[in-house]
């Protein structure tokens, strides 16, 4: 089908051809359009009608089309499902233009551009992220627009990009350098949009600026890349971009996408919500910014020590000095999004409301200096001297703003009487036009004899006498008829036009000049933003820990002792978020106590019992720690973990497409690989994903490598109580379990560790408590004593079970294996050999026979 060549087609196209990847909005009058197989695919995407240009020709269009008004919901509609929307607007006066209106694309909004939040995504970040991979290694740089952050790192493996990808929640990666087929489907699967690289045509000092602080080459390359995105598809100044920073994974706890996941950090595993998390547990904060820190808080664990006792001095004072504390809380209640709302002013897409949010904010901050330097506390008054201090920037704000602003800033009603000369004449004359009006309608009124008689105004004539057509008669040869109605007439004076020459005129003036008058103001506001991201910075900190403080108090927690000694020392330790959702007290407390002779502990139990609660419990508490919060439990002594690793729960990797058990031991390989003597590692159930002997021998070898090769602190979960005997052969891994009572046939979980292993596992009372069908646990029962009745010479015994992991070396194990498989060979071969009936084979049979037992020998 030919494409239209009108004019306006022509120059739709011309733009469309640089925009291929996004739905072109094309202004056209106060609708925006969508034509071609965007208004196809825009229709069924957006529910729009989708009609037709020339419909009665070969050359038909189709298009789609929305109000101007209502596009911001569009825009959010198709971006949230990964679409890419380029706005492309008239950028001259129609009545200027010389044939064709010049239009031009304004602004492209992506997944990983988008500022216009909705409510609930008010303490979320959107991460646009660059991915530049060049001489064997990777460079990520990533920011969110709406704050102006910007952060750098670089890895060697795709793995460990995409596993940031993931820690991000990144929805569009601009990626330069090769990424092979396999790689782009895992993205795509993961839902993050992949672009490609803008050609620079401006913005060479918004690259330098930011990236003038790096010296790697990977993270030079990708921070440039991303800034430059972000300038050519903006198209408007970003005074808001902030110096990037540099950081390594190992200068935070690492923790992988998979073990945020596993220990509900940000979001509960079922729901993929906040709620159940530690984030939700742990949120008390009184802003979003301080919410959106305290995520990213717990997402970087801290690793130095003089960092997490900072934190924890903060807490400390701010939880001795309570009433500095609630005060500040109050103050910060009345605090907006200063670090969002100082990007909008440096996007220049604030308007007057965000802008009296901006002043009242500031208004806020000298009562929040005069709490913390009145404290007693040297930490809360240091802490003084680091807020800066715009309160008389906010006093101009409000000065200026009117309480209740409009929405749009060009329409007037925006700027307050008294706060510009100028102005206040134009208020002056519609005032005295206005008073002038209601003094001539009573003085017509009067004059002639009138009743019904009033003034009114349209758009389309101005302002009017109207009389009704019961007193047309008494209409005086002065007045000018303007329009006929149904039921009246209206009419003009030589004084009411001079009059709406000189009150229309103030209108126009006066609204022109307000949006004057506000850019003026958001400029010098823009002129400050530096400090202002400096104070949004303070002031998220402060929330966080005044949050911190107000959780210890209200949940009983304690100040964990920092130790670089090689121990545990939890007393009465709680899984926090568990504790919050029992009611009555219902929690039973735990110890968690590992010397430095104690690297493992093998926990075993029944199922429900609350090792997997144990386990998550001391690796949230070892979270809270080094984000610098207090901990749920009587006391604690902890080290400084450098990484945790988990292996919990069973699931099938579906953007990979991996196995429940590959999985497993993808996870598994992780630890074992990369763990240290500093790390956390939690196992449960290692091995159950395949057969029971497979799975026994994995978990036993996998539990003397950590002990002999690793030495990490770790709690593996099992139900193999046959591995129970390891504690006699391994000097630092002690075997404790889960408590459970069983009377008249009726199991009751004690959710206590206590040492030892356990002396069964109660499966069967677990699918009791279920509710199987009572036919159901008798014979599980009879088959059970079955089973454990059987000759034992057909089993491998427990001790030679062990044999593989406690008596030999793994390459003596490997050697055994393999003269094994050897011996198998041959056996098999002589089976061959005694079964074969030669006289029933010809010649070159037998040849074959012959070479293929001889490759089966070459090949053991």
């Amino acid at each position: 089908m030919a494409k239209s060549q009108t004019p306006m087609m022509k120059q739709y196209y011309e733009i469309k051809a640089k925009y291929p990847d996004a739905f072109l909005f094309y202004r056209v009058g106060d609708f925006y359009e969508l034509f071609e197989e965007d208004a196809v695919l825009g229709a069924k995407l957006l529910e729009l009608t989708l009609t037709y240009r020339n419909k009665n020709t070969e050359n038909r269009t189709p298009m789609a089309g929305m109000p101007h008004h209502a596009i911001q919901n569009y825009i959010d509609s198709l971006v949230d499902k990964g679409y890419k929307v380029a706005i492309c607007d008239q950028v001259e006066d129609p009545k200027d233009a010389q044939g064709m209106v010049k239009r031009e694309v304004v602004q492209l909004i992506t997944p990983g551009t988008m500022m216009d939040e909705k409510p609930e995504q008010a303490t979320e970040n959107n991460y646009l992220t660059s991915v530049s991979f060049e001489e064997a290694e990777y460079g990520l740089s990533y920011s969110d627009l709406a704050t102006g952050e910007v952060q750098t790192t670089h890895f060697d493996t795709f793995d460990s990009v995409f596993n940031e990808l993931l820690s991000l929640q990144t929805k569009e990666v601009i990626w330069s350098g090769e990424l092979t087929a396999p790689q782009q489907s895992i993205l795509k699967k993961a839902n993050i949009l992949v672009s490609t690289p803008v050609v620079a045509t401006q913005g060479e000092s918004e690259q330098e600026f930011v990236s003038q602080r790096l010296t790697n080459n990977s993270e030079l390359r990708a921070t440039k890349q991303l800034i430059q995105y972000i300038v050519e598809t903006q198209k408007r100044q970003l005074a808001h971009l902030q110096i990037a920073k540099s950081y390594e994974a190992k200068s935070y706890l690492q923790m992988s996408h998979v073990v945020k996941q596993n220990l509900e950090i940000t979001q509960s595993s079922k729901t993929h919500k906040k709620m159940g998390s530690l984030y939700w547990l742990m949120d008390k904060t009184k802003t979003a910014m301080g919410s959106r820190l305290l995520k990213h808080w717990l997402e970087r664990p801290l690793v130095l020590e003089k960092d997490i006792l900072y934190r924890q001095n903060m807490v400390q004072a701010l939880l001795d000095d309570f009433f500095t504390r609630e005060e500040i809380a109050d103050a910060l209640k009345n605090v907006y999004d200063l670090e969002r709302l100082t990007g909008r002013v440096a996007f220049g897409n604030i308007n007057g409301r965000q802008m009296r949010q901006l002043g009242q904010s500031l208004s806020q901050i000298p009562k929040i200096i005069q709490l913390l330097d009145s404290s007693d506390n040297e930490f809360l008054q240091k802490y003084a001297d680091e807020i800066v201090d715009l309160s008389s920037l906010g006093e101009k704000i409000l000065t200026a703003i009117v309480d209740d602003p409009p929405i749009l800033v060009t329409e007037g009603s925006l700027i307050k009487e008294g706060y510009d000369q100028q102005l206040d004449e134009y208020y002056h004359a519609m005032h005295n036009g206005t008073k002038w009006l209601a003094d001539l309608e009573r003085q017509e009124k009067e004059a002639t004899g009138i009743p019904s008689l009033k003034i009114g105004y349209n758009k389309v004539f101005g302002y009017y006498l109207e009389v009704t057509n019961t007193h047309k008669d008494k209409v005086p040869e002065r007045y000018e008829r303007k329009q006929t109605l149904s039921n009246s007439e209206r009419y003009l004076t030589p004084e009411l036009k001079e009059m709406q020459t000189l009150i229309l005129q103030a209108q126009t003036n006066s609204v022109d000049y307000q949006y004057d008058l506000f850019v003026s103001l958001r400029d010098e506001v823009k002129s400050h933003i530096k400090l202002l991201q400096q104070l949004s910075h303070s002031i998220a900190a402060l929330d966080v820990l005044t949050s911190f403080s107000v959780l210890a108090e209200d949940k009983r927690l304690v100040r964990p002792q920092l130790t670089t000694e090689h121990t545990i020392a939890v007393e009465e330790g709680r899984h926090p978020v568990v504790e919050a959702v029992l009611e009555n007290d219902q929690y039973i407390p735990n110890n968690i106590e590992m010397d430095e002779e104690t690297d493992i502990f093998l926990i075993t139990g029944p199922n429900m019992s609350g090792k997997s609660t144990y386990m998550r419990q001391m690796a949230l508490i070892a979270i809270m720690n080094q984000v610098g919060s207090f901990v749920p439990a009587a006391s604690a002594k902890l080290p400084i973990f450098d990484k945790v690793f988990t292996r919990i729960g069973a699931a099938d990797d579906l953007i990979s497409g991996q196995s429940t058990f590959m999985v497993e031991m993808n996870e598994a390989n992780q630890a074992l690989k990369h763990a240290t003597a500093k790390s956390l590692i939690l196992f449960d159930e290692i091995g159950r994903g395949t057969a029971t002997y497979d799975g026994m021998s994995l978990a036993g070898a996998i539990i003397k490598y950590l002990h002999q090769k690793v030495g990490a602190k770790t709690l593996f979960a099992t139900h193999y109580h046959e591995l129970t005997a390891l504690e006699q052969q391994l000097p630092h891994l002690k075997n404790v379990h889960v408590g459970a009572s069983e009377k008249d046939g009726k199991l009751t979980f004690l959710h206590k560790i206590i040492a030892g292993p356990a002396d069964q596992s109660y499966g069967i009372h677990v699918a009791q408590l279920a509710g199987l069908p009572k036919e159901v646990i008798v014979q599980a029962n009879q088959m059970l004593q079955e089973f454990e009745g059987q000759d034992k010479a057909q089993l491998v015994e427990p001790d030679n079970q062990l044999d593989l992991f406690t008596a030999e070396s793994l390459e003596e194990s490997t050697t055994k294996t393999q003269t094994e498989n050897s011996n198998q060979t041959n056996q098999q071969i002589i089976n061959e050999i005694k079964s074969v009936n030669l006289m029933n084979k010809t010649p070159f049979e037998l040849m074959n026979l012959m070479n293929q037992w001889q490759q089966k020998l070459t090949e053991d």
